[in-house]
């Protein structure tokens, strides 16, 4: 999964679908984008020189019950997470992600549809290598019994991840998963979920207008209301592994380290990312091409390049 190399699509893939929480048709259209460019996201109904928004750690705004990600002049796209999870996973360092709407469409409520259309295309490599963010020290947040940590480790990502819930059904779970592994399959294929008795509290957020148990699964009591009911036995905490995975994509660059997480989420990630790589001593560049010119300092890299 660590290749040296960086990785674009080999062609523009079109997707369509609704947005969970806004419930608006959506049209996406990733394209090839140019070595170093990184994650950008193109909002096609706003105006040509305002509509560019990085995919940075440093652009989420308001983390709840999704990624939201908001450029300088208050444009944003929002569920951004399922879709970068599957650029982390497949590999694709640089990519534009054109979109007609404030909101990546749901799909099915997992990164599987994003996967296949990837795979579908195929990906292209690159002449310039990539760079690996290799964590020096561990850096630990808590938030009450909310807590997120990440340490070193050589030359792969785990993910240990906790979930506890009050409901019978889904109650307290935790797996670990390891990216080197290869076999994404069961992370990739994982839904989003809701206990049924908190629908009516998102709802009045102003949340989940295109949801449905197309897109979701919704646990009642100790029943799972969907008529399949779950893809997998470790579905539940293998979504939370899934929005992990997307959000630390984020930082710019994959990461060789160790995530320990219980109760995570999307803001406790992105709390995370910003203490971790605020101070370079937590962290440092490794690549594994010495002839490599180094045209990054310590700080994120902004892309340079994108075709458009």
């Amino acid at each position: 999964m660590f290749t040296n190399l960086q990785k674009t699509i080999e062609n523009s893939i079109q997707l369509k679908g609704t947005g969970l929480h806004n419930g608006l048709k959506v049209n996406l259209c990733l394209k090839p984008a140019e070595a170093n460019s990184g994650i950008l996201f193109k909002r096609t109904d706003v105006d040509n020189t305002k509509n560019i928004i990085e995919a940075s750690y440093k652009n989420v705004s308001s983390p709840v019950l999704c990624t939201k990600i908001k450029n300088s002049y208050g444009v944003s796209v929002s569920t951004i997470e399922h879709l970068m999870a599957a650029f982390y996973g497949e590999g694709i360092d640089n990519v534009l992600v054109e979109i007609d709407a404030p909101e990546v469409p749901i799909m099915d409520g997992s990164a599987f549809d994003f996967v296949e259309a990837i795979r579908s295309v195929g990906i292209q490599e690159q002449k310039y290598f990539r760079k690996f963010i290799k964590v020096l020290k561990k850096v630990e947040v808590k938030d009450g019994p909310r807590h997120i940590s990440i340490e070193p480790l050589a030359k792969d990502l785990i993910i240990d991840f906790e979930i506890v819930y009050k409901n019978p059904l889904i109650r307290t779970r935790r797996k670990e998963f390891k990216l080197s592994n290869g076999d994404l399959t069961s992370i990739y294929n994982s839904r989003t979920f809701c206990v049924y008795e908190d629908i009516d509290q998102i709802i009045s957020q102003g949340l989940a207008k295109g949801g449905s148990l197309e897109n979701a699964i919704v646990v009642k009591e100790n029943k799972i209301v969907n008529e399949n009911g779950l893809r997998h036995r470790h579905e539940f905490v293998g979504h939370k592994i899934l929005d992990c995975l997307g959000d630390l994509m984020l930082s710019g660059h994959r990461i060789f380290g160790h995530i320990k997480t219980s109760r995570g989420g999307h803001q406790l990630t992105n709390v995370l990312l910003k203490e971790f790589l605020s101070n370079k001593s937590n962290w440092e560049f490794e690549s594994f091409e010495s002839k490599q010119k180094d045209t990054k300092d310590g700080a994120y890299l902004s892309p340079i390049a994108v075709n458009a």
